[in-house]
């Protein structure tokens, strides 16, 4: 509990609030369909590799299906059906030969009606729910490992970023870092990746400030984390990011390779990637089932509202866009324990009383989602290249988490906005964590802030502002597309049918037919 009193009404009021505004992007994304989407169904039926006529190998067989699909019939109706007739009429043995005959140019597509229908939907069911069941088969394993080798002994879980661009030197990055205490390796994404309208294949080591998200990245990184896991007996969890214009298939790749936790917040692309918010939402529903189903903890992004607007006045932003994604999360199927909901620790160190109004903000997310892993984010906005006050505040975030119960604590870095950090600068940065942590202990459990003081009011103002906020939104007919075009989050506007990605976004016909969304709503087997 967050030892706050807040009013009980007015946070029944803030989801109440949270739902209606929310309501008409769900409606958005279960009446539409795109490219992403169509092409993460050929990719649970198992679908690989590239087409090595086009682009030196980087243009996958998935794209090259679903835009000859596009071309001849149009997407309304979804991938499955004309894919999955042709292959029952005989005009390829395999999904394999039907792409090499899309590459060819001499695939043709057409929509089934009545008996044919029924035949490509039953056949399309079966190949996609193997991929299904491949996925469900890791969540069992990650369970099993996790019962063998037990979770860290306390939490917040330290979670620390590795990224040199080469998935082969990430490797003993990451098995470093995690002899050295940390609980979570995030294997940051190249630079520019959510750009891109198509996944990588294979392993890479050419990347920008980042790796690239790829299915043999991501099997190769949970092969050493689960080899490094074995030698220190705890299970060591791997997380990357489901976002930008491939956000479900970089969902189902995850899932396929046993990924623990996704990057995927609603809003993230269309504020600082300016991708189209009606494919941000579209995909990122699907990718939210896929990562409900597969048992993945989400972290939300609202941490990066507060680089680019004032932690203090602009706290309430922060507090509405949780809400907003806990509804978003909820409707998608994930419960409370996979949301890793986002804050950050980013309020000016010169103002007064600066980390009192940081507590206040902290334990306010840990009073509205209790069952929550909250995401708590490190000082980066304030770091000035002064790493010996940088360390300082580091310690003071730390504390702060202790303080207030997160869930996954970021491990933050001295040299942040001086260069990227060294082994030697991630090494003082755990020694730093684990000395807060292990001398605060459970000091959590004796911190309760004055009922009316400073921390209590700050956190009641902040959530009364919230609620204001949630409800000029829900007011208004377009509720949360329209509240991102005036510039509610983040202080960035993007408007409903600007950004990249709206030409691959397509309206559902009455015959559209998605069997993951089939497979996806039903309860796996044994779990």
């Amino acid at each position: 509990m967050s030892g706050l009193t807040l009013d009980p009404v007015l946070v029944a009021r803030a989801r109440e609030l949270a739902a209606r505004a929310a309501a008409p992007v769900i409606d958005l994304a279960r009446t539409h369909t795109t490219v992403s989407v169509e092409r993460s169904v050929l990719r649970l039926a198992g679908l690989t590799g590239t087409d090595p006529l086009l682009g030196d190998g980087e243009v996958p067989w998935v794209n090259r299906v679903v835009d000859a699909v596009r071309e001849q019939v149009g997407l309304e109706s979804g991938v499955a059906l004309p894919v999955w007739h042709a292959l029952s009429a005989g005009q390829a043995p395999s999904l394999a030969a039907l792409a090499e005959q899309v590459g060819a140019g001499t695939a043709r597509f057409t929509v089934p009606t009545g008996a044919d229908a029924e035949r490509a939907q039953e056949a399309a069911r079966s190949a996609v729910g193997a991929g299904i069941a491949r996925i469900d088969a890791n969540r069992a394993r990650r369970e099993e490992l996790v019962a063998a080798l037990g979770d860290p002994p306390r939490r917040p879980w330290i979670y620390l970023i590795v990224a040199t661009g080469d998935i082969y030197e990430d490797i003993p990055q990451a098995q470093a870092a995690a002899r050295a205490g940390a609980d979570v390796i995030a294997v940051i994404r190249s630079t520019g990746q959510s750009l891109l309208d198509y996944v990588p294949e294979g392993a890479t080591r050419t990347g920008y400030a980042g790796t690239y998200a790829t299915g043999e990245n991501f099997r190769l990184m949970r092969a050493a984390l689960d080899e490094v896991g074995a030698e220190l007996g705890r299970y060591v969890r791997l997380t990357n990011y489901a976002s930008g214009l491939c956000m479900p298939e970089i969902a189902v790749l995850a899932w396929l390779e046993r990924l623990d936790m996704m990057l995927n917040d609603a809003m993230y692309g269309i504020l600082f990637r300016d991708i189209n918010p009606q494919r941000t939402f579209v995909d990122q529903r699907f990718s939210r089932m896929v990562h409900a189903r597969a048992g993945i903890i989400i972290n939300t992004g609202e941490d990066n509202y507060l680089t680019t607007a004032d932690a203090v006045d602009e706290a309430h932003t922060v507090t509405v866009s949780q809400l907003l994604n806990e509804r978003l999360a909820h409707e998608a199927g994930l419960e409370d324990w996979q949301l890793g909901l986002g804050h950050a620790f980013e309020i000016d160190p010169d103002r007064p009383e600066s980390f009192r109004l940081e507590l206040a903000h902290a334990l306010l997310a840990r009073g509205l989602f209790p069952d929550a892993p909250l995401k708590w984010m490190p000082p980066t906005k304030h770091m000035t290249g002064d790493v010996f006050r940088g360390y300082l505040l580091d310690g003071f975030f730390n504390l702060a988490g202790a303080l207030t119960g997160q869930g996954i604590l970021l491990v933050g870095m001295m040299t942040e906005a001086v260069v990227t950090p060294w082994l030697s600068d991630r090494d003082l940065a755990l020694r730093n964590v684990r000395y807060v942590l292990d001398a605060a202990g459970n000091l959590a459990e004796d911190f309760a802030p004055q009922p009316g003081g400073f921390i209590d009011a700050r956190a009641h103002t902040v959530l009364t502002e919230a609620v204001g906020l949630l409800e000029r939104i829900a007011d208004h007919p377009q509720g949360l597309i329209q509240a991102i075009a005036d510039g509610t989050f983040g202080i960035t506007r993007r408007s409903p049918d600007g950004g990249k990605g709206l030409d691959g976004v397509f309206r559902k016909g009455p015959d559209h037919y998605d069997p993951a969304l089939e497979l996806l709503s039903k309860e796996p087997a044994g779990v």
